[in-house]
């Protein structure tokens, strides 16, 4: 195992009875990193962040946090330094916000003076007074997460986060997950909304059926499944759109069709990523007929919906 990893996993397995729920996992998140963990529902994903927190043993394998063994003597220690947002955030509604803080502070043995902050870090602050029954669903998993950051963990578990967040303390999340990476910290994110991870993190892993089946950055496995490019032609007429047409014939798998828009028309190809090359050289050779050209790679959904599909061909 990488000694320096902030999370390192080797053949870790959890059954329970007869049902496997996560197979030889190996793993290895590094210092620094933003990385997604995605998968169906069912897929292991929650098992394995409970086995990563020491909540549950696995039954094989080994597992280090920040080092240190989920299983060792020292762990008790280490997962002072571990911060945890749960999928479902559960409050008592009778505490305000900053009486909610200073108890999980407590548990944590954090700072209580840490916790205002944290509110104001949380765009929380001007509501840290008021009772947790008047917060609404997207305040509470504002609340959740600064119970997380409570302590300066360096390691973050982030378990579908952005639940009920507008589009702007979506942002403002993500804005200081970077924060946190640029001074070290690790974050293990998962999330269904795989559109929201596609940008935001440095690589991450696909589970299903207990087991990673595909991890990487999101180009490399766009890469590794040959996921082809949409490149669309925008022509001035559908003259030109004829005219273009037969320049991509001789393109082996180049999937052609033609669209109308407007006073303008488009070629959209689907192109094989080994011919995206040949098709811009031809492209260019359309001169003025073209007016604009979009690449379009394939989305992270793309690739997570390709994976499935080849997974059940090959069964």
């Amino acid at each position: 195992m990488d000694a320096n990893a902030a999370i390192a996993l080797r053949g870790v397995s959890k059954q329970y009875g007869a049902v496997h729920a996560v197979t030889e996992v190996d793993l290895c998140v590094q210092r620094g990193e933003i990385f997604g963990l995605i998968g169906h529902n069912g897929a292991g994903k929650s098992t394995l962040f409970k086995m990563m927190l020491g909540l549950v043993a696995p039954s094989s394998g080994e597992i280090l946090i920040d080092g240190k063994s989920i299983s060792g003597r020292d762990f008790r220690a280490t997962r002072r330094s571990l911060g945890y947002l749960p999928e479902n955030v559960v409050l008592y509604d009778n505490l305000s916000g900053l009486e909610t803080l200073q108890f999980f502070a407590r548990l944590k043995g954090a700072p209580l003076n840490q916790c205002q902050p944290t509110l104001e870090r949380v765009g929380l602050g001007s509501a840290g007074q008021r009772p947790l029954r008047e917060y609404s669903k997207g305040m509470r998993q504002r609340l959740g997460f600064a119970q997380a950051l409570l302590g300066s963990p360096r390691v973050l578990f982030l378990d579908e986060p952005s639940n009920g967040l507008d589009p702007q303390a979506i942002r403002d999340f993500y804005a200081t997950l970077n924060e946190l990476r640029n001074t070290g910290v690790t974050v293990l994110i998962t999330s269904h909304i795989l559109a929201e991870l596609q940008e935001r993190v440095d690589r991450l892993a696909i589970m299903s059926a207990g087991r990673i089946q595909a991890l990487g950055t999101v180009q490399a496995l766009r890469e590794q499944q040959q996921a082809p490019l949409h490149i669309e032609l925008v022509l001035a007429s559908e003259a030109d759109a004829l005219v273009a047409s037969p320049f991509f014939s001789g393109v082996p798998g180049l999937g052609v069709q033609t669209t109308a828009q407007g006073t303008t028309h488009s070629l959209v190809l689907t192109c094989p990523r080994a011919s995206k090359m040949a098709v811009l050289g031809l492209a260019a050779q359309l001169g003025s007929r073209l007016l604009d050209l979009k690449i379009q790679e394939p989305s992270l959904e793309d690739v997570f919906f390709g994976l499935g599909d080849a997974s059940r061909r090959a069964a």
